[in-house]
């Protein structure tokens, strides 16, 4: 199967410090495929790469809409990355606190509209009606999530582990192809991480979106993963399944010596 995205070379410089170094990396469609690697390694640096916050030093990355042709990322701003059909949640959680569930989520939906300025000012039937579609397709994301009951509540009110459903599901409200998972599980308990775990499959299977996802969780990632790559100090070291990716001496050693706990 021909690969969905397709990063070569991917390579990134801040002054004199590389913090990518010519990664290769390519998704085939409908997988869960995880980037680990030590602290500093570069993982969300590839993330922020490819999403358009940083345009990276060297190197090309490219996609495949469905049904569309093949697009280059590089150059596009982040808003552009996401009209095409990427979504990603940050390491740290960054949901507007103020907004309530529902209101956080609408704002996904932003990018989807067809309605402009004009429309805002004067607010014809097809304004209103588009208006009164974002609020119903916003619920049903919530319901999917199982945030219904949260709807009204102001998102710094949530629980934590709620909280890092309603960024993935801000992220979905902008109907991704792909979704790039930051670091997920970090700093939920254990079920927490095994509702995530439930979740992460449910999108790929029922909403048919391919998943990238970082993690420190070795579990979660040997339970998901199709297909891991690893990297350290900004290089890629190893890629393969699970259990290959388990007993990659390489890998080992990159994770000071400890084996992987699966």
């Amino acid at each position: 199967m021909e690969p969905i995205v397709e990063v070569t070379r991917l390579t990134m410089d801040f002054g004199g410090l590389r913090a990518l170094d010519s990664v290769d990396l390519d998704i085939r469609k409908g997988e869960i495929v995880a980037l680990i690697g030590p602290n500093g390694a570069g993982k969300t640096t590839f993330f922020n790469c490819i999403t358009g916050i940083y345009p990276p030093t060297e190197g090309e990355m490219t996609v495949r809409p469905p049904g569309k042709n093949k697009v280059r990322l590089n150059g596009l701003k982040p808003n552009k990355v996401t009209e095409v059909g990427l979504a990603r949640t940050f390491q740290n959680i960054r949901l507007f606190p103020g907004m309530t569930v529902l209101e956080n989520v609408m704002v996904g939906r932003h990018c989807r509209l067809k309605s402009g300025i004009a429309g805002a000012i004067f607010r014809p039937p097809f304004t209103r009606k588009e208006e009164r579609q974002v609020v119903d397709d916003s619920y049903r994301i919530l319901e999917k999530m199982d945030l219904e009951n949260f709807v009204n509540e102001y998102a710094k009110n949530l629980p934590y582990g709620a909280q890092r459903r309603l960024e993935i599901a801000r992220a979905m409200a902008t109907e991704p192809f792909i979704l790039l998972l930051d670091e997920p599980a970090a700093g939920l308990n254990p079920s927490e991480t095994d509702e995530l775990d439930e979740l992460i499959l449910k999108l790929r299977e029922k909403e048919e979106v391919t998943i990238l996802l970082i993690e420190h969780d070795m579990k979660l990632v040997m339970s998901l993963s199709d297909r891991i790559f690893v990297v350290d100090y900004g290089k890629k070291i190893a890629q393969g399944t699970p259990e290959e990716i388990k007993n990659n001496p390489a890998v080992i050693k990159a994770y000071l010596g400890e084996e992987i706990d699966a």
